[in-house]
């Protein structure tokens, strides 16, 4: 049963669970980040370009070569009972595809591409990145379309490094999706 949020907003709950954030209408803007919820608006019409065009050439190489699956928001991606997240993109190796229910990635993708907006920039840098960190996402890339760049972080012992980054020209490549790269040039073009 879904339950508009100022319903959910009424009980005064302070910390929001995954089953409270499942029982929102379909499509409801929000993301469950640290027992809250995030009202997460569509992005800009320029950032849905870059998505664009990164999931393009992800996703052509990723099933050309069967290594496995990318998908685009919204997707939710179950990180705990408190974390429930729509990163822009998402990446799943062949081996690890059992993570894909019906319903809900449930647990940490391969890789992660977040895009920042103006709206979601503190989440994505911040309490998503621990997270991500955390639950073992083995790559994490930051796309800026503001500054027509791109961090990529590797997980290292348990902590993210920053593995790459790129401003205005020049590639990134992945260190999970053997052989993938990107030019700066194609995406923010």
């Amino acid at each position: 049963m879904s339950l508009p949020i100022h319903e959910l907003a009424a009980t005064g709950k302070k910390t929001y669970t995954y089953k409270d954030y499942a029982a929102l209408p379909e499509g409801a803007p929000y993301q469950l980040i640290e027992g809250e919820l995030v009202l997460t608006p569509a992005p800009g019409t320029y950032h849905q370009v870059v998505s664009m065009k990164l999931e393009l050439k992800m996703a052509g190489y990723v099933l050309e070569r069967n290594l496995g699956l990318v998908l685009d928001a919204p997707v939710d991606v179950y990180l705990g009972e408190t974390e429930t997240y729509q990163p822009d993109l998402i990446f799943i190796s062949r081996e690890r595809l059992a993570i894909v229910e019906p319903a809900r990635i449930n647990g940490a993708p391969d890789l992660v591409v977040e895009i920042l907006s103006p709206a979601t920039a503190y989440y994505d840098l911040r309490k998503k990145f621990r997270v991500y960190e955390r639950c073992g996402v083995r790559e994490y890339w930051v796309v800026d379309p503001e500054e027509k760049a791109v961090e990529v972080y590797a997980l290292k012992e348990g902590k993210f490094e920053l593995a790459q980054r790129a401003e205005g020209s020049g590639q990134v490549f992945s260190g999970v999706i053997e052989g993938f790269a990107v030019s700066l040039e194609s995406i923010f073009s």
